[in-house]
């Protein structure tokens, strides 16, 4: 991975992490009572960043180290996909029961685009929710760990290791 990359991930992680922060007291009320029609539109927007931002990191590994995003309208999918598999270039960056998670939060995605906010549903998000807020402290230590083996990566001039870290999101 080079410094350029390893650089806009710790930014996508920055800004994951102030996505969190600024969003926990929603998500720790949302854990106990069901959220209003504002909180039920913050909670949707919440989703939609979150997984924007996956998305973000995903698209610069491939743009950096497997040349280009997919194309097609299908892409999303094929993007996130894709990161379950290696190549010759790395090891695959997602699991596939991370891949099957983040799967849901792409489906809510495309639903958010689409949809006004009174469609929203709580029955329908609050799994998404709760799978989150449960994650969020998880997930900042999986992107610090993701840096932290960049780093040993770059000190032992190994190739491959930092896919390791987005296995064990």
């Amino acid at each position: 991975m080079s410094d350029k990359l390893r650089k806009q991930v710790d930014v996508e992680r920055q800004q994951l992490n102030r996505l969190i922060d600024e969003h926990r007291s929603l998500l720790d009320s949302c854990a106990s009572n069901a959220p209003t029609p504002i909180e039920l539109s913050a909670l949707a927007t919440f989703l939609h960043s979150f997984y924007s931002g996956i998305e973000n990191s995903l698209k610069r590994i491939a743009t950096e180290i497997d040349g280009g995003v997919p194309s097609g309208d299908a892409w999303h999918r094929q993007l996130l996909r894709g990161m379950t598999s290696s190549t010759n270039l790395r090891p695959p960056v997602l699991s596939n029961s991370l891949y099957q998670t983040l799967s849901e939060y792409l489906a809510f995605r495309h639903f958010f685009r689409q949809a006004y906010s009174f469609h929203f549903d709580w029955y329908k998000m609050s799994d998404l929710v709760s799978m989150l807020n449960g994650r969020c402290d998880r997930s900042k230590q999986k992107w610090i760990d993701f840096l932290i083996l960049y780093r040993r990566n770059r000190r032992n001039k190994q190739n491959h290791i930092f896919a390791a870290s987005f296995r064990r999101y």
